[in-house]
């Protein structure tokens, strides 16, 4: 098989890394790709949101299966794309069409979705630029911390967690009338608050049956202490201890089963990953978003521990037979731990040389925003690499994971250096 990757960053090695030890892949090609994955493959440099010029390449490299990594050329409709084109629509995508692919396009639909179907979330609220004065009347009604989201994609920046009534009054303002995030923010949802412990799970379906894959847990913030500005992400775990099987059987029936009837009824015809962002409040699950794709740094923990081939589990999502399929894991902690460049997620520079990559690492180093110059491979992004390892504790694997990154070196090279430490508590 000949199989392309669209996407340029962590999630997209991590993907290419496993794809490249399938015994049915005869080439593949990643586009942009990075440094990193030009190692597992050929990195073509392609946009993700060029689809006349993706087109061309796939014709070009006869490719059989197309994988999707990053949300914005499935919101932008490239499955679609696909499906309209006569060369194309035999070809299989793995990422969800225009329609399914506004679970996370949209937050607004996204909530009425959950609304409809059942599935746990959180209260919430939608206002526009006609009912601002609705919006304050509905903050008023909630008790601190306000929640406010921007509708639309605003590149993981767009949510606002705010303990002021007269701040998130004003930041309500500023989305609505001002557009601070921009076509994003013509629409808010303004949410309660859910009190617990963050966590991911991720589903895999064909639009008729559905595997879910092991769960993680990331770390947004910059800063130590989940401190500071929220990120792409920093770190994250898997398998997750506070989220033993009996609360994992009740995200499934509560949450994957009416997800994917809902999606049923709907009749949006769903085919690729389902990010399924949750809240542990007190051993119940509630749904805070979904997103139409893998997340990142959460593939790089996700996918190493998947012991099966993933290219035989991507081939069943696009001839839907993934129900007679099965997958095995590594029964081993995976953390990966995200080096970034100095000053992000403000402003940052790129170009910096890596040096120590050669070195011996006990770890998987995913390149997320790397490029190669010559013989040289340069940051190019503000998260620089997704340093992946394994262990028999959270702690061990962690440990593995900061030994390697003090091996790398380039200038203004920071990292969290506590990621997993909260979930230690739930392991004694």
């Amino acid at each position: 098989m000949n199989v392309l990757i669209l996407g340029s960053g962590g999630r997209e090695h991590a993907f290419a890394w496993k794809i490249a030890q399938s015994k049915q892949l005869e080439n593949l090609y990643i586009a942009p790709g990075n440094a990193g994955t030009a190692h597992c493959g050929t990195n073509v440099n392609i946009g993700v949101n060029d689809f006349e010029a993706i087109k061309n390449l796939v014709w070009e490299k006869d490719i059989n299966l197309v994988l999707v990594g990053p949300e914005d050329p499935l919101v932008n409709g490239i499955h679609d794309y696909f499906l309209n084109d006569a060369i194309l629509r035999e070809i299989p995508v793995i990422g969800p069409k225009k329609d399914g692919a506004q679970l996370e396009g949209s937050k607004d639909f996204s909530k009425q979705f959950m609304m409809k179907h059942g599935v746990p979330t959180a209260q919430y609220a939608t206002f526009e630029k006609n009912n601002l004065e609705e919006g304050y009347l509905f903050l008023e009604s909630l008790k601190p911390p306000y929640v406010l989201k921007a509708d639309g994609l605003a590149a993981g920046k767009g949510v606002l967690i705010l303990s002021d009534l007269v701040e998130a009054k004003a930041e309500l303002k500023n989305m609505l009338m001002d557009a601070k995030f921009g076509a994003a923010s013509a629409k808010v949802v303004i949410e309660e608050f859910l009190h617990g412990i963050e966590l991911s799970v991720f589903v895999l379906t064909d639009g008729q049956s559905y595997k879910i894959l092991p769960a993680a847990k990331d770390y947004k913030r910059i800063g130590e202490g989940d401190t500071g500005l929220n990120t792409g992400g920093m770190g994250a775990v898997s398998p997750v201890p506070f989220a033993d099987q009996a609360f994992l059987n009740k995200v499934e029936e509560r949450v994957v089963k009416p997800t994917i009837a809902g999606l049923k009824a709907e009749g949006i015809d769903y085919r690729g990953f389902i990010f399924i962002g949750l809240m542990n409040c007190d051993g119940e699950p509630k749904v805070i978003e979904y997103n139409c794709r893998m997340g990142d740094p959460e593939t790089e923990v996700v996918i190493p521990r998947i012991k099966s081939d993933l290219l035989d589990l991507l081939v069943g999502v696009g001839n839907q037979s993934l129900s007679g399929k099965s997958y095995e894991l590594i029964d081993e902690t995976a953390c990966t731990v995200v080096l970034v460049s100095g000053g992000y997620p403000e402003e940052f520079e790129k170009g910096k040389k890596v040096q120590g990559l050669n070195l011996p690492h006990d770890s998987l180093v995913f390149h997320a925003g790397t490029k190669q110059e010559g013989d040289d491979v340069l940051s190019n992004g503000g998260r620089v690499f997704a340093i992946t390892s394994f262990g028999r504790s959270i702690q061990q694997a962690v440990n593995k994971s900061f030994d390697s990154a003090e091996k790398i070196m380039y200038d203004g090279k920071y990292y969290r250096k506590d990621i997993g430490k909260d979930l230690m508590a739930y392991t004694d």
